[in-house]
């Protein structure tokens, strides 16, 4: 296996840091644009951070907050509150989510406490801070059989504007496999391939859960993981073939998919690993 697994690989814990219980930039990750916290907020909590060089979405985990964002650039000035209702869990069903601009000041205040997510990516536009509704999150059933799965793509690249980061939740069912066949977005191929940066954020819906996570290489000493995942549990992709994601039989599995990279374009488009081309059609 890849000498980088114990990199690519994060356990639950591993990379916590104050209030985040994960914590993984593009320093951390080794590369240029993706990034991901997990805000855990007790009741009545609050928390404030600076927004940086990157674009963020607030996506409530469990529980719902209140968002205060502010923005000061030369002649202008944002300030909008966001109240997001949230959802009890992510198995729960779709929630609504928040766009916090680079160049910001937020401020999440949760009066029940809850768990939340930051996919972030670093960007060069200032777009405006706005409300993500629930009802508008697009749902796709992907895939048949055993390889059935729902996505939510919330922040998909044709579903909501921003300047970079690109974010879907996965659901797939216990016994089933999702990120299949295997494939890879890590050249820019125009019309055909994207290049980018890829986190798994991984829960289960029982204490007990587990699955399991295959990336592997695309070229020569390329990134090369497989990984036992439980609730809390992060994969990084930097490069090659990633998928199958397999929940264990009575063990249903999500995961919150973050990407970004390099490109003029903010899209996503893939190869499939050529081995496995015969069910491509499932894929979609």
């Amino acid at each position: 296996m890849d000498e980088r697994k114990d990199e690519l690989f994060v356990r639950a814990g591993s990379a916590a840091d104050g209030a985040y219980a994960l914590d993984i930039g593009p320093e951390r990750a080794g590369w240029g644009y993706s990034a991901l916290r997990v805000l855990e907020l007790a009741p009545g909590a609050e928390h404030a951070f600076a927004t940086g060089d990157s674009e963020w979405i607030l996506l409530p985990l469990s529980g719902g907050c209140t968002v205060h964002v502010e923005a000061r650039t030369e002649g202008s000035t944002e300030d909008r509150t966001l109240e997001l209702r949230g959802r009890e869990s992510v198995f729960a069903g779709v929630t609504d989510f928040a766009y916090l601009p680079r160049d910001a000041h937020a401020q999440i205040a949760s009066g029940a406490g809850g768990r939340f997510a930051l996919a972030g990516a670093r960007c060069e536009r200032r777009l405006p801070a706005r409300h993500g509704p629930a009802p508008e999150v697009p749902l796709e059933q992907r895939g048949s059989g055993v390889s059935a799965r729902e996505i939510r793509g919330f922040a998909a690249a044709d579903a909501f504007v921003c300047d970079r980061l690109i974010a879907v939740e996965v659901i797939t069912p216990g016994g089933n496999w999702s990120s299949y066949p295997p494939h890879k977005h890590d050249e820019h191929v125009p019309g055909r391939e994207s290049e980018l940066e890829e986190i798994y954020y991984f829960e289960f819906a029982s204490p007990d859960g587990f699955g399991y996570q295959r990336v592997s290489p695309s070229r020569p000493g390329g990134a090369d993981v497989l990984a036992e995942v439980r609730t809390g549990d992060t994969v990084l992709v930097p490069d090659g073939w990633h998928g199958p994601s397999i929940a264990a039989p009575g063990h249903p599995m999500y995961y919150l998919n973050v990407m970004a990279g390099p490109g003029r374009e903010r899209e996503w488009r893939i190869s499939f690993h050529p081995g496995h081309t015969d069910y491509t059609e499932g894929y979609r």
